[in-house]
């Protein structure tokens, strides 16, 4: 059974599904048990067969759940960033008693007050995935992290909320349900990555966070610790293979080999003597490949999906941002890779590799940033998604009627705090900053306007 003290991370991968069990003990995450298992049933990120990626979950479930001697029920999952979209959003709410006097602010009231800030009319194929508070504001008085316990006669709350297609997140938690467990929270996946690829520092100033996944390639650029802009380019380490497989006429199975064994991200750095026999098709005799004509291959599809994503960030001036690139998931494994992208990104790459016993492969920093992400939310963040929850159940049962204020049915959190927010830091005296390091600490302040 799960406790207070242990978290589960699910990423359903295109190309693989990982499951991390960690336990939370005097503020250090330990992880205690993980799975890791091929997926099938997916396309770019998307489930389009749910029997197999139901299959494949339950696989890397019992894995984990061996190596943790444990039996999981409660995951956080996590969410792709197709067509994601990132706005602000806005609730108001009277907090006074009934003579319209002042009084004590309670979690009620924070239920409601982000109630308001969802009302927003969505087309019908999408839905609300994620709502993350920014500040409240009590009677005039912003930059509120908490208002419980507060007297106030009118609240707001101003807070990120994050849409996207129905059908991906209807999809995710079917899957889940449908493999045996309870979805206990669901994260955006860059959210969830940044919070381990990036320093406090790059969070806070800002950064670009590349996931070079098997289905697909996406870029996520966080500022002042939230996630302002998503790109995702469709092709991942799977093209890479089948250029691969392809150009030397191999199979799937020998090019992912040959690309995981030999090959470079950037040609320059491989060797034109080192070579290695391929199982040609049609072909009793393997063919000697020198490394550096398969880097050739590798770097020719890189250097597109690189020059795709350079495109997009820099019609948004991300580049100016003084984090750089940071590169994780699978192909980030790939020697020369940060090389390569730091020529034609023109600006400071480096690579981000777990450092979790039996992990320290780029891969799994997505799933061990869902739990990372799970043990430091806040109180109210913890208040704020389980509002969200009962939203969804009651437009799913009564979609023509509207949410207002009602109150859900679900009790109130009460899971301990576990860690400060890093951004709940002094803000008033960067504010006050002037210069180049002001306007690029700003540079996102309309990004949303």
């Amino acid at each position: 059974m799960n406790n207070s003290d242990i978290f589960v991370g699910l990423d359903i991968g295109t190309t693989s599904i990982k499951v991390i069990i960690a336990e939370f003990v005097k503020n250090q995450l330990n992880i205690i048990g993980y799975g890791n298992t091929g997926a099938a049933g997916l396309n770019r990120g998307v489930i389009v067969d749910i029997d197999q990626v139901v299959a494949s979950v339950k696989d890397a479930v019992k894995q984990a759940e061996q190596r943790a001697n444990i039996d999981i029920s409660d995951v956080t999952v996590g969410i792709p960033a197709n067509m994601l979209q990132i706005e602000q959003c806005h609730g108001m709410i009277a907090v006074s008693e009934e003579d319209g006097s002042a009084k004590e602010i309670t979690e009620d009231d924070v239920r409601k007050v982000t109630q308001a800030a969802l009302v927003k009319n969505l087309p019908p194929e999408r839905t609300v995935i994620d709502v993350i508070p920014d500040e409240f504001t009590v009677d005039g008085f912003d930059g509120i992290k908490d208002p419980r316990g507060m007297v106030g006669v009118r609240m707001e709350m101003q807070g990120v909320m994050y849409t996207g297609p129905k059908t991906i997140l209807h999809n995710t938690k079917k899957c889940v349900e449908r493999a045996g467990l309870n979805v206990s929270d669901i994260v955006v996946a860059p959210i969830a990555l940044s919070q381990v690829a990036l320093n406090d520092g790059e969070q806070d100033f800002g950064a670009i966070v590349v996931d070079l996944g098997g289905g697909k390639t996406t870029a996520a650029v966080v500022h002042d610790h939230k996630l302002k802009y998503t790109y995702l380019d469709q092709e991942g380490g799977d093209y890479v293979t089948r250029d691969i497989s392809v150009v030397l006429n191999t199979s799937i199975e020998n090019a992912e080999m040959l690309k995981r064994n030999y090959g470079y991200a950037m040609s320059s750095l491989a060797s034109d003597e080192e070579s290695f026999p391929v199982q040609v098709v049609g072909r009793q005799e393997p063919e000697k490949v020198t490394e550096e004509y398969l880097s050739e291959i590798i770097e020719a599809r890189l250097r597109q999906i690189f020059e795709k994503l350079a495109s997009a960030l820099e019609q948004i001036n991300a580049f100016q941002l003084p984090g750089g690139v940071v590169l994780t998931g699978g192909m980030a494994a790939l020697p020369g890779v940060a090389e390569l992208a730091e020529e034609i990104f023109q600006v400071q790459v480096k690579v981000y590799i777990p450092q979790e016993i039996n992990l320290r492969i780029p891969s799994f920093t997505q799933v061990i940033g869902l739990v990372e992400y799970a043990t430091k939310q806040s109180e109210i963040d913890l208040i704020v998604k389980q509002t969200l929850g009962s939203a969804r159940s009651r437009r799913k049962k009564m979609p023509s009627q509207q949410n207002g204020n009602s109150q859900p049915e679900q009790k109130p959190v009460t899971k301990p705090k576990k860690n400060n927010h890093p951004n709940e830091q002094k803000k008033s005296q960067k504010s006050s900053e002037e210069g180049f390091g002001y306007k690029l600490k700003h540079m996102f302040d309309n990004f949303f306007d």
